[in-house]
């Protein structure tokens, strides 16, 4: 019998911490499509206007934070699913260390898309 992952029980804390960071992407991505859609930001002189905010520190560390909170989202949501269909041992171990490696892989990747769409350095 596969062990139960009681932590993301409600009331846990990764519990929390997976409902906060779905609020916080929700809200962002409500706020982004609302600009795209109903204030048409999808022509040329907006783009270079974005490419301008994002020479800006708040809206850079604004982007940043978004990356690593949709990584953690979605690898806590991952890791816990495979756990409550029953992954345990020395599988869960490895899944572990496989999502910490993909999550790293892809939040460096991310700063530097970020870095590079900012001006900083080429990918």
């Amino acid at each position: 019998m596969a062990e139960r992952y009681t932590s993301f029980e409600p009331g846990g804390r990764r519990w929390l911490w997976q409902r906060l960071t779905a609020a916080f992407l929700v809200i962002v991505l409500a706020f982004h499509f609302f600009l795209l859609h109903f204030l048409n930001h999808a022509d040329e002189v907006t783009f270079a206007l974005s490419q301008a905010r994002m020479e800006q520190l708040t809206y850079f560390s604004l982007m940043i934070l978004f990356l690593i909170t949709a990584t953690f989202h979605g690898v806590n949501g991952v890791y816990n699913a495979l756990v409550n269909q029953g992954l345990s041992g020395s599988r869960k171990t490895a899944v572990k260390a496989i999502l910490g490696v993909a999550s790293l892989v892809l939040i460096v990747q991310g700063v530097r898309t970020a870095l590079a769409w900012a001006g900083g350095v080429p990918i």
